[in-house]
């Protein structure tokens, strides 16, 4: 699809309408720049595009940047980045040969207190008018394993029914790729009350394991 023009100011209501022919991760985090899907570049500092290597066998989805990589341009950098990365580790996958990104690429906020930047939750909308960048980098990367991190991720890529407590850490078939497998998002394990917060660490590992464990099945043949 043709590539608008990036001075257009009004939402076109897709990401569709910005995807550069033949398009490439370079060409399309370049594009993404210029988005106007929706209304969400209106208010955020830069789109935040995914990042990680072309061959990455894991992709990691998230819901949407927050403040600190809404300025820093650059997705999971923050504190759920942080326990993130130190989460990996002890799963015992390699973050820098996975890929991560977010279903929706503007961070979503509501002014509060002294210009504070509280984060807000996309509506369906906004998510599927990002979907687009979202199918175009799986299509690319073709990761054996997506990891949806929280339910945002895990039903734009699942679907509205699915549900992350129900279901998390399972191995779901899907053509997006061998499988999806989701887990909370590690926003959410900071947010936990102190007298959880360790469960739910601990949790948010044993998932992620479990995504360590498929890859390991996978490369034996016996998935």
């Amino acid at each position: 699809m043709t590539q608008l023009r990036t001075g257009t100011t009004a939402a076109t209501g897709s990401a569709a309408d910005f995807i550069p022919p033949k398009p490439t991760l370079a060409k399309l985090r370049e594009a993404a720049r210029g988005c106007r899907g929706c209304h969400l570049w209106m208010h955020a500092t830069q789109t935040v595009f995914g990042e990680g290597p072309r061959t990455a066998e894991v992709m990691l989805v998230g819901e949407q940047p927050g403040d600190l990589e809404d300025r820093a341009g650059h997705p999971f950098v923050g504190p759920a980045g942080k326990l993130l990365d130190t989460a990996l580790t002890q799963a015992g996958i390699d973050r820098t040969r996975v890929y991560v990104t977010n279903s929706v690429k503007h961070f979503k906020f509501v002014t509060i207190e002294r210009g504070r930047r509280l984060h807000k939750k996309p509506t369906a909308a906004e998510v599927r008018a990002c979907n687009p960048w979202l199918q175009e980098e799986i299509r690319l990367i073709k990761p054996r394993v997506i990891v949806a991190l929280g339910a945002t991720a895990a039903q734009a890529l699942l679907g509205k029914q699915f549900r992350v407590t129900q279901d998390r850490g399972k191995p779901v078939a899907s053509d997006l790729a061998e499988a999806i497998i989701a887990t909370m998002h590690p926003s959410a394990v900071l947010r936990a009350p102190d007298d959880r917060r360790d469960e739910a660490r601990q949790e948010f590992i044993a998932d992620l394991k479990r995504v360590a464990a498929y890859l390991s099945r996978a490369h034996s043949g016996r998935v």
